[in-house]
Formats: C-alpha cells, structure tokens, sequence
C-alpha cells in the first residue's frame, strides 16, 4: 500500500461513515416524530428508547441500505477528486485505472462486505429481536394471535389443529392431532384444551380422547389430563418469536428446515430473508466499480449531477430488487436466483461502464 492507497481509502471509508451518520439522524428524527405519542403513551423509560430500541434501529437502518450508502459514498468522494482534478493528476502521473480500482477501492469495499456479511448474519438479527421485543411492550402492544382453525404439520404423519391459540398463556382450545399411515387415519388425539409446560417442555390436554384403529379394529381412551410431547412448542404459535428479521443465520436456517419437514407454506419467505443477507453486501463490489466509473470522469455538472446518477442507480437497484424477491414469494422463481439477479444484472452494467470509463 502506498500513500496514495492510504489516501483514498481514508476517502472512501470518510465518506461512507459521513453518509451513515447524516442518514441515520434523518432516520431518527423522522422514528421519533412518528413514535413519540407511543412511548408517551406507554411510558417507555428514555434509557431503555435509547439503549434498546434506538441502538438497535439505527444499525438496522444502516445495514439494510449500506450497499447503496457505499454506493453514493463513492459517487461523492470521487467527483470530488475529479472535480478538484486530483484523478487527471493521479492518471496523468502514469497509475492505471484498474490499479486505483482493484487496489484502494476494492480494498476499502472488502472490508465493508465483511462487516456487512457479519451484521446481516448475526449482528443486526440480535439486535432486531430487542427492538421487537421493545415494539411489543412499548408501541404497539404484546403480541396476540387472532388466526383462527390452525392447521400445522408437524411432519409426514403428523397434523395438528386448534381453533385458538392464546400467546399470553400459552394455551389453545379444541386441539386435535391426526396421524396417517398410507393415507389411513391410525391415531387421533382430541382435547378442550392444550397447555404448553415449558419446564416439562411438554403439552398438557385437557379433557381428551384418544382413538387408535388398527385395521377393523378401534380402541378409545378418555381422561381428564395427559401430558404428551409432540414436535411443537408455544413459540410455534408466536409470530414475534419467529420473525425473520429477529433470527440469526443459524437459527433461520434450521427454523426453515423445521417448517420444509412439516410441509408449512411461505416458507420462500425466509429463504428470500436468508439469502438477502449475503447476497446485498456482495452488491458493493458491483456498486463500487459503477460509482467509479460513473464519477472518475469531470463534467460539467460537477458533484451535482454525479449524485443525480447515482441515486437514479440506486433507486433502480431497489425497484429490481422487490421486483424479482415479488415473483420469489409468489412461488414462480427460485428464492436464491430471485436476490442475486438485481447482481448479475447491476453486474453487466458495471462492465459496460468499466469499459466507457475515462482511464
């Protein structure tokens, strides 16, 4: 590394970490104007607004948008060294284009990839689960599941139903489990009531009949209550607890292998959530390469027209992003092709600008 290499990337790191402070205040300012009357309302405690919900919105935001706050940091920082000539005197003094690009610049996006890859894995998802939980006392209320007539599938054999379930208590009314064999009812357990004992980490029925039929034959069993352990538990009914946003990668990855074995639909939703979490933050090298080879070059239009390019970009990258992750949860395209496509396509137009670029 050179000082020249030093410099630059004191440039474009400046750049980025001015950019995150600027729209993170504007972040937060417009989150209170909008939640005041709440955390009012509720008496949310200042030091739990500001080390719970604050804290963890802010990296939120940060992360969520990062590709495209690098993005116009190097649309800014580098009009600047066009506009004050400084990238005709480093060409001039005989470096090449790709020596600036695949030196200091990919130096510096390298690095803010793997932040980004640490904070969208694990990071960030911790952080979402305290704010969600602050959400869920302060701002709009504890959580309450309004679904009515449940059906899950625990697993190939096994199905559940309940008319309701009550988060708060943990508790469910007219609760049934269904097994089949070679599509044969063989067993059916029916209750008024199921409890979720976290200690026992078992379900207790009240009130239950048991049927199991075997061939022509059918034998029936009734009580008043029976602990039984079946592959659910009360978080499984508990949206907050599962809330995508609020997992880290590990626990996304086996809670959507736990909803694939019951067969649950939507679960193209958390993988599009999986596969976000990698695939944006490896959008910096492709948006790194367009805002130098979009702002390397002084025009007339100075900075001012460098960062109207750069937020049309940008707000074409999201439009392609929702668009294809759209055709994902609906079914009709494969959750990892759907958010690396916005990639492959930003990519071709990084190579034909490369290519345009002023060397």
């Amino acid at each position: 590394m050179k000082k020249l290499d030093w410099y630059i990337i004191r440039q474009f790191l400046g750049a980025f970490f001015y950019t995150i402070m600027l729209f993170s205040a504007i972040a937060v300012v417009i989150d209170i104007s909008e939640r005041i009357d709440d955390f009012l309302e509720n008496s949310a405690p200042l030091y739990l607004i500001i080390t719970q919900y604050y804290a963890n919105f802010v990296p939120y935001i940060v992360f969520l948008l990062a590709p495209l706050f690098i993005f116009i940091s190097v649309i800014f920082f580098t009009s600047q060294l066009a506009y004050r000539s400084e990238m005709i005197a480093i060409f001039a003094s005989g470096v090449n284009f790709y020596r600036i690009l695949l030196g200091p610049y990919f130096f510096a996006a390298l690095l803010l990839v793997c932040l980004q890859l640490f904070a969208n894995h694990y990071w960030v998802p911790k952080g979402n689960a305290s704010r969600i939980e602050f959400e869920d006392q302060y701002v709009r209320g504890k959580y309450v599941n309004t679904d009515r007539n449940i059906h899950i599938q625990i697993d190939k054999e096994n199905y559940i139903y309940v008319e309701s379930f009550n988060v708060r208590d943990t508790s469910g009314r007219r609760f049934s489990l269904e097994r089949f064999k070679n599509k044969k009812l063989v067993y059916k357990l029916s209750a008024d009531r199921m409890k979720w004992m976290p200690k026992l980490e078992k379900w207790r029925v009240e009130n239950y009949t048991i049927r199991t039929i075997d061939s022509l034959r059918e034998t029936l069993q009734k009580g008043a209550l029976l602990d039984t352990a079946i592959a659910l538990t009360a978080a499984d009914f508990d949206r907050r607890t599962n809330y995508k946003e609020a997992m880290t990668t590990p626990e996304l990855q086996h809670f959507i292998a736990q909803e694939r074995m019951k067969g649950a639909p939507f679960v193209e939703f958390y993988e599009v959530e999986l596969y976000r979490r990698t695939a944006i933050p490896f959008a910096t090298f492709i948006l790194t390469v367009i805002g130098m080879a979009v702002a390397s070059r002084k025009v007339r239009g100075g900075m001012g027209l460098h960062i109207a390019v750069g937020i049309g970009i940008s707000a074409a990258y999201i439009l392609f992003l929702q668009f294809s992750t759209t055709y994902a949860t609906n079914g009709t395209l494969s959750p990892l092709i759907s958010v690396w496509i916005p990639n492959f396509i930003f990519g071709v137009l990084a190579i034909y600008l490369l290519f345009k670029a002023q060397k």
